[in-house]
C-alpha cells in the first residue's frame, strides 16, 4: 500500500491484546509511533514487530503523554488514536481518499463509537463523540485536564466514518476505570477551586443517570444501557466523594460530611 505522509502516534501501558489491531487499522502511514510507559506485558514488543517506532518514558499524566507522543513523531499530520481504538474500514478509506489535507484545514473530528459487553452502544451519550484524531499539529493543540483530554482547531470539518473504540474489557475493567477516573476527576474539580457540597454528592449522580438513560435515550441499548448509565452515575458519585476526602485531608482531618 502507498504510504502517506502521516504520522498515527499511540500511547500505552499493558495493551498487549489490543496494540496489533490498533497498528493494523492504519496501514497507509509512514510512520507508526508508540510512545509506552512501561508495559509489564509484550506490549513494546508487538509494536516493534508490526514496525512501529517505539519509546519507553515516564507516565506524565494523559494530556502530557499525548503531547510528547505528538512531538516525537516526524510528520506534522498525525493520527492520534489510544491502543483500545482502531480506524473503522469506513473511516481507512475516507483517510485514504482525503490524503495530506489542504491548507486551510486544521484536522478532520471523526465519531466515535464504543463497544462494550457485547454490543456497540449507540446511545446514552457514547454516540457520536466526537474526536479530532486527524490533525496537523502546527494548527491544532491537546488540551484539558487529568481526564478528557482532547484536540482542539479552528477549521475542522466533520467526518461521518467513525472510530472503533474497545472502552472496557469486561465490567471489572469498567469498575476499575471508573475508580481511577473518579480519582483524576475529583483531583481537577480540586485544582479548580469546586467546593463539596451534600446537594451535589446526592443530586449530580441521580441527574446523570437520568441524562444517560433517558434524555440520552441509553434505554435503547438494552441491559447493556442500563449497566452503562449506573455505571456512570456511580462514578459521579465517587468524584465528589472523593472530593470531599481531598478536602479533608488538605485540612488534616479525619473523613467526615
Amino acid at each position: 500500500m502507498e504510504k502517506l505522509p502521516i504520522s498515527l502516534v499511540i500511547i500505552s501501558l499493558n495493551e498487549s491484546s489490543n496494540i496489533e489491531r490498533c497498528i493494523r487499522s492504519v496501514p497507509f502511514a509512514d510512520e507508526v509511533l508508540v510512545l509506552d510507559s512501561g508495559s509489564s506485558d509484550d506490549t513494546v514488543r508487538k509494536a516493534h514487530s508490526l514496525g512501529a517506532k517505539t519509546i519507553v518514558e515516564k507516565f506524565r499524566g494523559f494530556k502530557e503523554q499525548k503531547i510528547r507522543a505528538t512531538e516525537l513523531a516526524k510528520n506534522d499530520w498525525i493520527i492520534s488514536l489510544d491502543a483500545d481504538e482502531a480506524l473503522s474500514p469506513e473511516l481507512h478509506e475516507k483517510i485514504l481518499e482525503l490524503g495530506v489535507p489542504p491548507q486551510n484545514v486544521d484536522g478532520y473530528e471523526m465519531p466515535r463509537l464504543s463497544y462494550h459487553l457485547g454490543r456497540w452502544i449507540w446511545h446514552g451519550g457514547w454516540y457520536p463523540d466526537r474526536q479530532l484524531r486527524f490533525f496537523n499539529r502546527k494548527r491544532c493543540s491537546w488540551v484539558g485536564g487529568y481526564v478528557h483530554e482532547r484536540v482542539v482547531g479552528k477549521n475542522v470539518p466533520r467526518l461521518r466514518e467513525p472510530i472503533h473504540h474497545w472502552v472496557f474489557k469486561d465490567l471489572s475493567d469498567q469498575i476499575d476505570t471508573n475508580n481511577d477516573y473518579s480519582s483524576k476527576g475529583a483531583r481537577d474539580l480540586f485544582d479548580k477551586k469546586v467546593k463539596f457540597s451534600i446537594f451535589k454528592l446526592i443530586f449530580k449522580p441521580i441527574s446523570k443517570f437520568f441524562e444517560t438513560y433517558v434524555w440520552k435515550r441509553g434505554f435503547l441499548d438494552g441491559m447493556v444501557g442500563f449497566i452503562v448509565s449506573v455505571g456512570a452515575a456511580y462514578s459521579v458519585f465517587l468524584k465528589f466523594a472523593k472530593l470531599r476526602e481531598l478536602e479533608m485531608k488538605q485540612g488534616g482531618k479525619s473523613y467526615e460530611l
